[in-house]
Formats: C-alpha cells, structure tokens, sequence
C-alpha cells in the first residue's frame, strides 16, 4: 500500500532507510545494529552491483559502502549512485586491503561521498549521523 508509511515505495519509509553495503558479515552487522539504534529501517547488500539493485529499489535516504568488495568495488558503486541520485548521503568506509585506506578513502570523496571513514570508526559514524540523516 503507497500511503502505509512503513511499505518500501512509500516516500515515508524511503527518507527512513539506509542502505549498508559490505562483503564483510561483522562490519556488516555492526552497522545494521548502530542505525537500527536510531531508528531506521536498514537494507544490506553484501557488493556494490546487489547494492545498486537495492539502491534503485528501495530509494533509500543513506548509503554506507565499504570500497574493496567483490563483484563492484565501492568507488564503481559510489560513482553510478551519484549519478542516478545526486542527493543521497553516500557514507564511504575502508579498512585495510590492497595499497593505502586513505588513498581509496580520498577517491571515494572525489567521486562523491559525502564523507569517508576508517571502517570502524563507528563512534564517529554515530557522531555524524544526525547531521547527515536529517531531512
């Protein structure tokens, strides 16, 4: 039903969602818990191409992705996001990998996240969550 705030096509529900993307399962379900702490319906792709399904889906308000995933890596995933939506808050998270976090962190902000953090720097995640999640 389009008008039942908590149905996924509802306007409502869109402005509660975010959508996390990580191939990792703990970060991944650390990150579920802290935005289910405020409040908000949370979607979870485990790469960036099921991300983007969800994404255009769902319509969510946020996005967390994590940048080194199999099958589309972040900054791919980040890019096409900006593209179809430029007004959604893209939230980029790296840990370690191949080469230097801080070098995939700074492209991710090239190409459009709204912020890029340490992987686990959860505290700060939920410093900045209000600013970003309002509407």
């Amino acid at each position: 039903m389009p008008n039942d705030p908590e149905s996924p096509a509802s306007p409502a529900a869109a402005t509660r969602a975010v959508l996390v993307i990580d191939d990792d399962a703990a970060v991944l379900d650390s990150l579920v818990y802290l935005f289910a702490l405020y409040g908000y319906r949370v979607l979870t792709a485990p790469d960036g191409r099921r991300g983007l399904e969800m994404f255009r889906e769902h319509a969510p308000a946020v996005v967390v992705t994590d940048i080194l995933m199999p099958e589309q890596d972040g900054l791919a995933t980040i890019e096409q996001m900006r593209r179809e939506r430029p007004d959604v808050k893209i939230i980029a998270i790296s840990g370690s990998g191949r080469g230097d976090k801080n070098d995939y962190l700074s492209a991710a902000e090239k190409l459009g996240a709204d912020v890029a953090l340490e992987k686990m720097d959860l505290a700060k995640l939920a410093d900045i969550l209000p600013a970003l999640l309002k509407p």
